[in-house]
């Protein structure tokens, strides 16, 4: 796409009357406005769009289409891309567009619907939609569900997903006159250009196995592959989808959660120390030593606390299989800490509507949510590098390969 970066108002503007342009106010919005952002991103190139400078510290590479809607109309504006970092006009453009409109569809959707409360009323008040009809809230929701809609379903070719993070969120909805629970099923990887991005959503009744066990085989039919390690937390029914649809997979208990649950099983006297002692597991720079310091741990335990010392032991597999990756992304599959991160960005929108009145609405909010973030991530740096992505997809099978010393950096399986 090839966009003016220096624009001369008076010659320019002789060329669209000379043109006759039908669309001249709208045409000037979009020069000046991308002439700007031009500037912008200049000033943190530390050099203009062609520019020869020994002060230039990074570049352009290439645009993006972004609609910007205008009391002249939608203008289609292109966007300087970086080739390191991103750039995003925030004095021009609102981020999360999508996520907002859901939101506020979600919110008058309950109003209208008559199950709002004094709180929901005032919010309504506060966003300015006392006066909505039916009609808008219904071609707001139906231009958003197909937005939605094909971000959900589109197909999963970023691959190989080396990781994989699963997680459930529960929403209270309103069904049959009463209010119950379900579950909001989210997968976020990190795809063959080392960005994370956002696989799919779904919405289960019940977080058990057959809920768990349709949301990854989904995934799959949609082209998920390459999947070596999902990380989540130990919802029931999980290990054996995963067992069942990502064949080779294997399934990493995250640490924090896991830690929760083997305190349990001690004194709350003894727990900082017991907790202490297991997060020394994590703090060895080598997976012999991991391992060896697992063993240490479970014997320290053993003689005060034999309930945790076996707790501990029976999850040696799924608490070390981060091990078997590079030491550099450790940090990074070991947990699902970044998925409770995106989490609280989901709880800080739904947390607004409190009760929905219908899954439609869920999947809605939710889904613009994570289409958004996803935009985000993809126009941030690499979640991991390439590099090391290359050294955790390589496996070498016993008895079926070169030995160590002629393939460096390889893990065994």
């Amino acid at each position: 796409m090839a966009v003016n970066d220096s624009v001369d108002p008076a010659g320019w503007l002789a060329e669209q009357i000379q043109a006759q342009d039908p669309d001249l106010l709208r045409s000037m919005v979009k020069t000046m406005a991308e002439a700007l952002m031009s500037a912008e991103a200049g000033d943190l190139c530390g050099a203009s769009y062609g520019e020869r400078s020994s002060e230039r510290t990074n570049s352009r590479n290439s645009y993006r289409k972004r609609e910007w809607d205008t009391r002249a109309g939608t203008v289609e504006l292109a966007i300087p891309k970086l080739r390191q970092g991103s750039y995003f006009p925030d004095w021009l453009l609102e981020r999360r567009r999508r996520a907002e409109q859901a939101l506020v569809s979600v919110v008058a959707t309950s109003y209208l619907l008559g199950v709002s409360t004094r709180r929901v009323d005032k919010l309504v008040e506060q966003l300015g939609i006392g006066g909505i009809s039916k009609s808008q809230v219904s071609a707001m929701a139906k231009v958003l569900d197909e937005q939605v809609e094909a971000f959900r379903t589109r197909a999963l070719d970023g691959g190989p997903y080396t990781f994989v993070w699963l997680d459930a969120l529960t929403q209270k909805v309103r069904e049959g006159g009463r209010t119950v629970n379900v579950h909001a099923l989210v997968a976020t990887a990190v795809n063959a250009n080392g960005q994370r991005e956002i696989l799919g959503l779904d919405v289960t009744s019940r977080e058990d196995g057959a809920g768990w066990l349709a949301f990854p085989r989904g995934l799959v039919a949609r082209g998920l592959s390459g999947v070596q390690l999902v990380i989540s937390d130990a919802h029931t029914g999980l290990i054996e989808a995963i067992g069942a649809t990502l064949p080779g997979a294997s399934w990493q208990c995250c640490r924090t959660h896991y830690l929760r649950n083997l305190l349990t099983t001690v004194p709350k006297s003894a727990q900082p120390w017991v907790a202490t002692l297991v997060r020394t597991i994590f703090d060895q720079p080598t997976v012999e030593q991991v391992r060896a310091q697992h063993r240490w741990v479970v014997d320290a335990l053993a003689a005060k606390y034999p309930a945790a010392a076996d707790h501990l032991d029976g999850a040696r597999d799924d608490l070390l299989a981060f091990a078997q990756f590079p030491r550099e992304i450790w940090k990074q599959i070991w947990s699902n800490n970044p998925q409770e991160r995106l989490n609280k960005e989901i709880r800080r929108r739904t947390d607004v509507v409190g009760i929905f009145p219908d899954r439609a609405a869920i999947i809605r909010l939710v889904g613009a949510v994570l289409a958004e973030q996803t935009d985000e991530w993809t126009e941030a740096r690499r979640y991991m590098g390439l590099d090391i992505l290359a050294k955790a997809r390589l496996r070498v099978i016993c008895g079926d390969a070169p030995n160590q010393e002629q393939l460096p950096g390889t893990l065994t399986a």
